[in-house]
């Protein structure tokens, strides 16, 4: 079977499983090409709170196909791989990826972005373009500067050496050392929280645009969770958000 990316919704928690066991999860041509139209239809699903991206088998994303090298860094910035980050990255809701096992170059890359970043305790992290001659993205590269800094970034991009999970929390790469278990409870957390607050949030971290801003600030003033939440918090209960 070749690779392909599997999604499902489960209540208000979507999942997408990048699936290429025989080869540790790497991503084909096809694979990127399709993920940005898989989280489309997740993203006009109106029962999707929060995005899980995650790999089958154990292992995350072992990095791009190398036989499709040529159209994933093709030496510019329009790539079937920048492509599929700027869909995760602009995906309306929360989204985390969950990584077990290797994500490796495009794998990390899928993760970084990602708005969180969980991590099975024996996983690891590594940007290698440098071992292999390849100039990685700059979008790539500037949201890696965004999650961990410009030193750490240097770091993990001069050696392309790989990192395990208790390095990369440490260089700020993962949020949390997390089991299944306590990613399922993080994911109800969040799909319990209004969704127009975290919409919100997310694009205030994204964006200084002053029109942005300003939406966001008239659609709060209007919207019926500000009601709910007060009254709720007022009431003693949950919000039903």
């Amino acid at each position: 079977m070749t690779g392909h990316l599997d999604a499902r919704v489960d209540g208000a928690v979507a999942t997408v499983t990048i699936t290429n066991p025989r080869k540790r999860n790497v991503m084909t041509a096809d694979m990127w090409r399709a993920l940005p139209s898989v989280l489309s239809a997740l993203a006009a699903d109106p029962a999707v709170r929060v995005l899980v991206l995650r790999g089958a088998g154990g292992t995350f994303c072992a990095g791009a196909d190398l036989a499709n090298i040529a159209e994933a860094y093709p030496g510019g910035e329009d790539s079937i791989v920048t492509r599929a980050e700027a869909a995760l990255v602009t995906f309306p809701r929360p989204t985390i990826a969950y990584v077990e096992g290797y994500a490796i170059g495009g794998g990390c890359q899928l993760a970084v972005a990602c708005d969180l970043r969980f991590a099975d305790a024996d996983a690891v992290f590594g940007v290698p373009p440098g071992k292999l001659g390849i100039v990685y993205p700059h979008a790539s590269t500037r949201r890696l500067v965004s999650v961990v800094g410009a030193a750490t970034a240097k770091y993990l991009l001069f050696s392309g050496d790989p990192v395990g999970a208790p390095q990369a929390a440490a260089l700020g790469l993962v949020n949390e050392i997390a089991t299944p278990g306590r990613l399922a409870e993080f994911t109800a957390t969040i799909a319990s929280r209004s969704p127009m607050s975290l919409a919100a949030a997310k694009a205030f971290v994204e964006s200084d645009d002053p029109a942005v801003i300003d939406h966001w600030h008239r659609t709060g003033i209007a919207s019926p969770d500000r009601v709910e939440g007060v009254t709720a918090f007022h009431e003693k209960r949950p919000p039903r958000f």
